[in-house]
């Protein structure tokens, strides 16, 4: 089993940017394949983006491709997101989740949570 912890959220300016972290603990966190999701109150949970367990291999909604970039460091079992020329459409709370080896883009696959940050985006 994987732990998660999301850290990193707050309130920003509209053009501004925001790293988040989420840091993994129990199993080996280099087996898992991480992504990152995001929801708004009263919508569905939307895809944000996903890395590989081995790293390289990444996948990016549309809205945020050339925006955000997501990455990892096995050593310290932490997946980043990094969010740059934010806009208040971003405006959610953001959740990563593992699941072993590949990643996908569907919430369903994925069968450990972190509990949430809240990102506000100011226009």
């Amino acid at each position: 089993q994987v732990q998660l912890v999301e850290s990193g959220g707050g309130l920003v300016q509209a053009g501004g940017s925001l790293r988040l972290s989420c840091a993994a603990s129990g199993d080996t966190f280099s087996n898992y394949a991480m992504g990152w999701f995001r929801q708004v109150q009263g919508k569905e949970r939307e895809f944000v983006a996903a890395i590989r367990w081995g790293g390289g291999s990444t996948a990016y909604a549309d809205s945020v491709k050339g925006r955000f970039t997501i990455s990892r460091d096995n050593a310290k079992n932490t997946v980043y997101l990094q969010m740059n020329s934010l806009k208040p459409e971003d405006t959610a709370v953001y959740s990563c989740a593992a699941r072993r080896r590949y990643f996908s883009t569907s919430s369903n696959d994925y069968g450990y949570w972190g509990q949430g940050t809240q990102v506000t985006v100011s226009s």
